[in-house]
Protein backbone atom coordinates (compact mmCIF):
# COMPACT_ATOMS: atom_id res chain seq x y z
CA UNK A 1 0.00 0.00 0.00
CA UNK A 2 1.23 3.43 -0.85
CA UNK A 3 2.01 6.30 1.56
CA UNK A 4 -0.98 8.58 0.13
CA UNK A 5 -3.85 5.21 0.22
CA UNK A 6 -2.45 5.13 4.11
CA UNK A 7 -3.32 8.98 4.36
CA UNK A 8 -6.78 8.68 2.78
CA UNK A 9 -7.92 5.53 5.02
CA UNK A 10 -6.51 7.34 8.29
CA UNK A 11 -8.49 10.56 7.66
CA UNK A 12 -11.50 9.93 5.32
CA UNK A 13 -12.64 12.80 3.66
CA UNK A 14 -9.80 14.93 4.99
CA UNK A 15 -6.31 15.91 3.45
CA UNK A 16 -2.94 15.74 4.61
CA UNK A 17 -2.50 19.05 6.84
CA UNK A 18 -6.06 20.13 6.61
CA UNK A 19 -7.86 20.69 10.21
CA UNK A 20 -11.26 19.17 11.03
CA UNK A 21 -12.07 22.66 12.64
CA UNK A 22 -10.61 25.40 10.37
CA UNK A 23 -11.91 28.17 12.47
CA UNK A 24 -10.63 26.38 15.47
CA UNK A 25 -12.15 27.12 19.40
CA UNK A 26 -13.96 30.13 19.90
CA UNK A 27 -11.82 33.08 21.85
CA UNK A 28 -13.02 33.59 25.54
CA UNK A 29 -14.70 29.76 25.45
CA UNK A 30 -14.30 28.20 28.60
CA UNK A 31 -14.14 24.08 28.66
CA UNK A 32 -16.74 22.53 29.76
CA UNK A 33 -15.19 21.25 33.77
CA UNK A 34 -14.59 24.33 34.24
CA UNK A 35 -18.28 25.84 34.03
CA UNK A 36 -19.25 23.18 36.00
CA UNK A 37 -16.82 23.99 38.67
CA UNK A 38 -17.64 27.68 38.71
CA UNK A 39 -21.17 26.80 38.92
CA UNK A 40 -20.74 24.24 42.19
CA UNK A 41 -18.58 27.21 43.73
CA UNK A 42 -21.56 29.60 42.98
CA UNK A 43 -23.87 27.71 44.80
CA UNK A 44 -21.78 27.14 47.89
CA UNK A 45 -19.88 30.27 48.09
CA UNK A 46 -22.33 32.16 50.68
CA UNK A 47 -22.45 29.15 53.06
CA UNK A 48 -18.26 28.73 52.35
CA UNK A 49 -18.25 32.49 53.22
CA UNK A 50 -20.12 32.22 56.70
CA UNK A 51 -18.30 29.28 57.50
CA UNK A 52 -14.69 30.37 57.15
CA UNK A 53 -16.07 33.78 59.20
CA UNK A 54 -17.46 31.64 61.67
CA UNK A 55 -14.38 29.77 62.16
CA UNK A 56 -12.24 33.12 62.35
CA UNK A 57 -14.60 34.34 65.00
CA UNK A 58 -13.84 30.46 67.45
CA UNK A 59 -10.04 31.73 67.13
CA UNK A 60 -8.85 30.14 64.12
CA UNK A 61 -6.07 32.07 63.25
CA UNK A 62 -6.10 30.90 59.41
CA UNK A 63 -9.59 31.37 58.80
CA UNK A 64 -9.13 35.05 60.28
CA UNK A 65 -6.31 35.53 58.17
CA UNK A 66 -7.89 34.76 55.01
CA UNK A 67 -11.10 36.67 55.70
CA UNK A 68 -8.93 39.90 56.45
CA UNK A 69 -6.89 39.90 53.29
CA UNK A 70 -9.98 39.63 51.46
CA UNK A 71 -11.67 42.72 53.25
CA UNK A 72 -8.57 44.61 53.24
CA UNK A 73 -6.07 43.60 50.68
CA UNK A 74 -2.41 44.52 51.21
CA UNK A 75 -1.26 47.98 49.68
CA UNK A 76 0.86 47.66 46.99
CA UNK A 77 1.90 51.06 47.42
CA UNK A 78 2.01 54.15 49.65
CA UNK A 79 2.78 57.68 49.64
CA UNK A 80 6.04 58.70 50.52
CA UNK A 81 6.83 61.99 52.44
CA UNK A 82 10.44 63.08 51.49
CA UNK A 83 11.79 66.50 51.07
CA UNK A 84 14.69 66.19 47.75
CA UNK A 85 16.62 68.72 47.05
CA UNK A 86 16.64 70.93 43.29
CA UNK A 87 17.63 68.20 40.77
CA UNK A 88 18.40 70.38 38.24
CA UNK A 89 21.76 69.61 38.44
CA UNK A 90 24.55 67.10 38.96
CA UNK A 91 24.69 68.16 42.23
CA UNK A 92 21.67 68.07 42.84
CA UNK A 93 20.88 64.50 41.78
CA UNK A 94 23.76 63.56 44.14
CA UNK A 95 22.38 65.22 47.33
CA UNK A 96 18.77 63.86 46.26
CA UNK A 97 20.12 60.15 46.39
CA UNK A 98 22.08 60.76 49.35
CA UNK A 99 18.95 62.07 51.13
CA UNK A 100 17.08 58.93 49.95
CA UNK A 101 19.87 56.81 51.11
CA UNK A 102 19.52 58.58 54.90
CA UNK A 103 15.49 58.15 54.62
CA UNK A 104 16.58 54.21 54.54
CA UNK A 105 19.19 54.18 57.02
CA UNK A 106 16.58 56.12 59.75
CA UNK A 107 13.83 53.93 58.71
CA UNK A 108 11.53 56.42 57.44
CA UNK A 109 10.99 54.57 53.85
CA UNK A 110 11.61 50.80 53.03
CA UNK A 111 14.48 49.79 50.85
CA UNK A 112 11.85 48.80 48.06
CA UNK A 113 10.96 52.61 47.88
CA UNK A 114 14.20 53.91 48.31
CA UNK A 115 14.72 51.48 45.35
CA UNK A 116 12.11 53.50 43.32
CA UNK A 117 12.64 56.65 44.05
CA UNK A 118 16.56 56.59 43.61
CA UNK A 119 15.25 55.22 39.73
CA UNK A 120 13.22 58.06 39.45
CA UNK A 121 16.36 60.28 40.78
CA UNK A 122 18.42 58.18 37.93
CA UNK A 123 16.13 59.45 34.64
CA UNK A 124 15.92 63.19 36.17
CA UNK A 125 19.77 62.81 36.15
CA UNK A 126 19.82 61.38 32.83
CA UNK A 127 17.26 64.04 31.26
CA UNK A 128 19.72 67.05 32.83
CA UNK A 129 22.71 65.08 31.35
CA UNK A 130 20.76 64.65 28.00
CA UNK A 131 20.14 68.81 28.23
CA UNK A 132 23.88 69.64 29.48
CA UNK A 133 24.97 67.42 26.05
CA UNK A 134 22.60 69.20 23.57
CA UNK A 135 23.86 72.54 25.17
CA UNK A 136 26.99 71.89 24.26
CA UNK A 137 26.87 70.58 20.79
CA UNK A 138 24.50 73.64 20.41
CA UNK A 139 27.60 76.00 21.21
CA UNK A 140 30.08 73.80 19.46
CA UNK A 141 28.03 74.24 16.04
CA UNK A 142 27.11 77.78 16.62
CA UNK A 143 31.48 78.49 16.91
CA UNK A 144 31.64 76.38 13.45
Amino acid sequence: MSEKTKAENLRPGWKPGQSGNPKGRPAGSRNRVTLVALAAMEEGAAAIAKKIVEMARQGDMSAARLVLERLVPPAKERPIFLTLPDTSSADGVAQAQAAILQAVAAGDILPGEAATLAGIVEARRKAVETQELEARISALEVKK
